[in-house]
């Protein structure tokens, strides 16, 4: 099994344990803060994380499983401290970068109906990007 698959059962593990995820988007959103910015990419991390507690509270699940496995997986490798460029050095951060925007490849139209979905829900947009 390579690093590819083992990232995706992970992803796949913590989707299914909503205690788990919600420790994870915490330690996440803690290296967010930290982490000037690098690239529009990550811009997109706050609506991903949103978009995933959303989904295991249950208030919102109009997005195929395969969607927040892939968003649980990029998240994970942001998150991990075994980076193809590590995070202490200048650039550590496009990694991260490219990693989530392959991701946006894959679930644009997700998050787009999310933010929508976010908006009509509670009110809350998020201004600062594009989907």
């Amino acid at each position: 099994m390579d690093d590819k698959d083992k990232t995706y059962e992970e992803a796949e593990g913590l989707v299914k344990d909503p205690d788990k995820l919600e420790k994870m988007l915490q330690k996440l959103e803690k290296k967010m803060e930290a982490i000037p910015k690098a690239g529009n990419a990550l811009a997109y991390v706050p609506l991903m994380v949103s978009l995933v507690r959303s989904y295991i509270k249950k208030e919102y699940n109009e997005v195929p499983v395969a969607s927040i496995v892939a968003i649980v997986a990029a998240l994970l490798y942001v998150l991990s401290p075994a980076d193809f460029i590590p995070d202490f050095l200048p650039a550590g951060y496009v990694d991260d970068a490219v990693i989530v925007a392959g991701c946006l490849v894959l679930v644009r139209t997700d998050l787009q109906d999310y933010r929508i979905w976010r908006k009509d829900f509670n009110g809350k947009t998020f201004y600062n990007i594009l989907v």
